[in-house]
């Protein structure tokens, strides 16, 4: 046990200081606003995990003009494979992912939420899943498996409805289409977020729509997920606007926005 402590640790520490040598296999992407508080303990449970995957990876952190010292806290860090694109104003959680994604380099490319609430151990899974020959694999609360801790009963009811809605309604193939817990295979990655039009909360609904849209493997992979507290989201203000994006996305469909993407 010892041992293999030394080499996650030698890892590590080569990682932060040292520059990875050409293009990295895995690309990991969190979207940040205002995470003064949550950046570090994040950074440092990716960066002890993925330092020991045994490829040469990079964190990408998009900043979404945030009003706190976020910036400064990461680039006080040092970490030479960190990169943090900083954001003139707020555009919205999913304008600062997409610009984290078209500014990856991996092969793999992995979305996942500041708060940590799905665990970066996960990951393994995923690539594991992306083995069998899907292009975007996503981390599911809804999947057979899955775990939940500390959500409240408001927050439950109201993402059950909507995945009922998403699924019957829209007929989008996927139970749980707003866990923060993404990988991509790079073409796909490029793809669906230059075709991307949603900049807030739902984008990741527009993404999966584009994806069965465009013919892309999708797989469901069940995960553990905690309700990290300082959550800024307004449940219910973002169930309205979720409804709102979904009749979007159908219109844009409808008038030809996704028949040319690039």
């Amino acid at each position: 046990m010892a041992t293999k402590f030394n080499e996650s640790y030698t890892s590590y520490l080569q990682w932060k200081n040292q520059p990875i040598s050409g293009k990295p296999i895995v690309s990991v992407v969190i979207p940040a606003y205002n995470e003064s508080e949550r950046i570090v303990p994040t950074i440092g449970a990716m960066a002890s995990f993925c330092s020991g995957l045994g490829v040469p990876w990079e964190l990408i952190i998009a900043d979404d003009g945030s009003k706190d010292n976020t910036v400064q806290i990461i680039r006080n860090l040092k970490m030479a494979n960190v990169r943090v694109l900083v954001a003139e104003r707020n555009g919205g959680k999913g304008s600062a992912v997409r610009r984290g994604v078209l500014a990856a380099n991996g092969e793999y490319i992995l979305f996942a939420d500041a708060d940590n609430s799905t665990p970066i151990e996960e990951l393994k899974n995923l690539l594991d899943k992306m083995d069998e020959g899907y292009d975007l694999v996503i981390g599911s609360r809804a999947a057979t498996g899955a775990q939940e801790a500390k959500r409240s009963p408001l927050r439950r009811l109201l993402s059950g409805g909507l995945r009922w809605i998403v699924q019957n309604i829209f007929r989008i193939g996927v139970q749980d289409t707003q866990c923060g817990f993404k990988l991509f295979r790079r073409e796909a990655a490029m793809r669906l977020y230059t075709a991307q039009t949603l900049m807030g909360f739902s984008f990741d609904l527009e993404i999966l729509y584009l994806a069965g849209k465009f013919g892309y493997r999708i797989a469901e992979q069940p995960v553990q997920w905690v309700d990290a507290p300082g959550s800024k989201v307004d449940t219910t203000k973002e169930a309205q606007r979720f409804l709102r994006d979904l009749i979007r996305i159908k219109i844009n469909d409808m008038r030809g926005v996704y028949n040319n993407p690039s």
